[in-house]
């Protein structure tokens, strides 16, 4: 392998699967990333507080992106230098491109009051609520409301996407779709925390080469930034038809046993 191999992923209908939240499917690619000492990162709207316990449970030491891109979290000591924006926090080096949340809180009531539509956020809903929602248990529904930069809320009407977005750039913020949910954001994206540590790998290891996992319109930045983008089939099949580009790779397979079969793919290609 000339040049140093770097993965990132998103976790919700790519490496986990989309009703169970689970990887076993994955776990024999897993094991051969490891084996290879590959750097797996995970890329995902999901919170600080939810990546954190399935980090510990599958022994992952890595770099990983929060909440659509709003920030990314780098392990104490992980690079030998570090950008002078970056902030220690909690045996991390965090470097924050989102809004505030709270400032997303407002920005939500805003959008709704101009675009004359009720939009029910995450922190609108009680526990249960997040549980229906979304399908996770009582503890990582609880998790998935520890948010810091990214509003989910309840998309039952795509027809007013367009209208919510223009609302949403009035505010200078930013709603992307994730499967049943809008997501809204300060501006940013997965695409741009992917670059950022990409240029850090690149200082410490020079070239890379780089994949990316995903199955939702917010991946479609990821996978635009790097060398080989997977795209995983979906929860009742098929692929998301807003991501089409010259070089994507679609893989058949829901979630981690698609996710698996691109790495395995992956990895005879390098």
């Amino acid at each position: 392998m000339s040049k140093r191999l770097i993965v990132f992923t998103d976790l919700d209908g790519s490496l986990l699967d989309p009703e169970t939240y689970r990887y076993d499917a994955a776990t024999p690619a897993l094991d051969q990333l490891a084996a290879q000492d590959v750097p797996l990162i995970f890329c995902t709207s999901k919170t600080r507080a939810e990546v954190e316990p399935l980090r510990i449970e599958l022994g992952n030491t890595c770099p990983f992106i929060i909440e659509n891109g709003g920030a990314v979290y780098i392990p104490e000591g992980y690079f030998p230098q570090m950008p002078p924006n970056a902030v220690l926090r909690n045996a991390y080096h965090v470097l924050e491109f989102g809004v505030p949340y709270g400032k997303l809180r407002e920005g939500l009531r805003v959008i709704e009051d101009k675009a004359g539509i009720r939009l029910k956020g995450f922190g609108d809903m009680n526990v249960e609520e997040v549980m229906a929602a979304t399908g996770l248990s009582a503890v990582a529904s609880s998790l998935a409301q520890q948010r810091e930069y990214d509003e989910p809320f309840l998309l039952n009407d795509l027809s007013k996407l367009f209208e919510l977005r223009h609302e949403a750039a009035n505010q200078g913020l930013l709603i992307v779709q994730a499967g049943r949910f809008g997501h809204l954001v300060g501006g940013t994206h997965k695409g741009q925390a992917c670059r950022v540590l990409i240029e850090l790998y690149q200082q410490h290891w020079g070239e890379v080469t780089t994949a990316a996992f995903g199955d939702s319109l917010n991946d479609l930045p990821m996978l635009e930034k790097v060398d080989y983008p997977f795209l995983v089939e979906r929860r009742g099949g098929g692929h998301e038809p807003g991501i089409a580009f010259k070089g994507l790779i679609t893989l058949e397979g829901i979630g981690p046993e698609g996710w698996a079969k691109g790495i395995n793919q992956l990895l005879e290609d390098m």
